[in-house]
Order: C-alpha cells, then structure tokens, then sequence
C-alpha cells in the first residue's frame, strides 16, 4: 500500500508466532487462510517485478501506480506472480480518492447513469481500474481508501458517494465477486465523516492497516466483519481472520 498508514513492524518470529497461535489459522468470517501477502508498484524495478518477493497461502496485488486513473507498470508480472498453484485466484485492490478535478476522467459507462458526480467519480475509478485488468480472475476486489489520496475535507458525503460509486461499477462489471474496503478507523472516519459510522452498500468486509496482523473486533471501522489485517516485516503480509 502506498505510505501515509503507518504499520507495525515485527520480525519473522512475530509472524510465525501469529499464525501458531489460531490468529491467522482459518478465516473465520472470509475466504482467506493462512497468512498472505500484497505487493504492487512498490516492488517495481521498471517494468519487472524485484526479487525477493514474499510468498504466502494467497496473494493480492495492486491495480493502480498509488492514485485514481493511474496503472502499476508491473500489474501483469505481479498477477502472475499471486498466481500460486493450490492458491485462489489473487486479489486485487484499486485507490481511491476524491477530487472535482476528476470530474475529467469521469468515463462514458458511468457518465450515462443518474448519480452524483461524485458518484461517477467512483464509479469511474473503478471502470478505469476493472478495464486494465482485462478477463483476469478476480478472488476480492479491494478498495484503497486512505488519507494520503485526496478527498473533500468539508464535505464527507462526496467521499461516502465516491466510494459508493466504485462499489456499485465493481458489482456491475464483476458479478458475484466480493467488494470489501482497506482502511484503518481514523483514516475512515476522517474521510467518510466523523458523526456516525459509514458502510458502504453491498460491502462484504474489511481488510484493516496498523494495528500489527490483529484480527480484534475493536479495530473495525464500519459494520462488516475483518477479513484480512496487514503487518509490514520488509513486506505487507496479511492475516487472514
């Protein structure tokens, strides 16, 4: 993921110890097993993936180059490389921002629709996203939504309507994938409003940054259940919860 969420570092050994201790045993509430991992423009050398990579029962891989309407030169090396015999097809995350700069970038498949243009922002963000990735399988879709990307400081419901507009372009050109939300609590409640808690409609989990691979109720930022929670050791490894 892109900086701006802060992660807690633990050695090989705290990883191991989660995983032997049932914290990343089963996925309770979701799909994963195990620990896995994610990896994206980061891992960029060019146009070629760097080595070492880490390995894990699953991988995730970033769609975008950190920002909306932007490509990872290394996405189809990437994809391969999550591609793990036994594994599930890799997941995917998009970013996702607000700004009425983007209202430029707004594509035709969600121009024609009646929403908001905030929502066809979102909704944007998405098509552009779901195109590059071609007829690849897709296990999860994820959506980036963190501080460091832009978003309406005075106005949370155009954040709330961005987001909802890429949920709802994801469920129209993917049907049957999960869509959930990577966050962390105060980064969600910056963006989608302080008053109250926001979940986005026909959202199926979180996959939560910070907080050192812990699966606790207490870190969810809305009301779906924790899939994944991220810890950084050189590489972001995700536990499944």
């Amino acid at each position: 993921m892109k900086a701006g969420l802060r992660f807690l570092l633990v050695g090989a050994a705290g990883i191991a110890a989660l995983v032997s201790s049932g914290v990343s045993a089963s996925a309770a509430n979701g799909p994963y097993t195990g620990t896995g991992y994610d990896i994206s423009y980061p891992q960029c050398n060019g146009n070629s993936l760097q080595s070492p990579l880490p390995t894990g029962n699953f991988g995730i891989v970033g769609v975008n180059h950190g920002r909306p309407f932007t490509t990872n030169p290394c996405f189809g090396p990437a994809y391969m490389y999550a591609t793990a015999p036994g594994a599930p097809a890799p997941s995917l995350y998009i970013n996702l921002a607000y700004s009425g700069a983007y209202r430029r970038d707004i594509t035709p498949g969600c121009n024609g629709q009646t929403q908001s243009q905030a929502w066809k922002i979102g909704c944007s963000e998405a098509d552009t996203s779901f195109k590059s990735v071609g007829q690849r399988t897709v296990f999860v879709w994820w959506l980036d939504v963190e501080t460091a990307n832009s978003w309406s400081t005075n106005n949370a419901s155009l954040n709330q309507d961005t987001i909802q507009g890429a949920v709802d372009r994801l469920h129209q050109l993917s049907v049957g994938v999960p869509v959930g939300v990577y966050s962390t609590a105060s980064s969600w409640k910056t963006i989608t409003g302080a008053n109250a808690v926001y979940t986005p409609v026909n959202t199926a989990a979180e996959w939560v940054a910070g907080v050192g691979g812990s699966c606790a109720t207490s870190n969810q930022f809305d009301a779906n259940p924790i899939w994944l929670s991220q810890l950084n050791n050189g590489f972001d490894y995700d536990n499944a919860c």
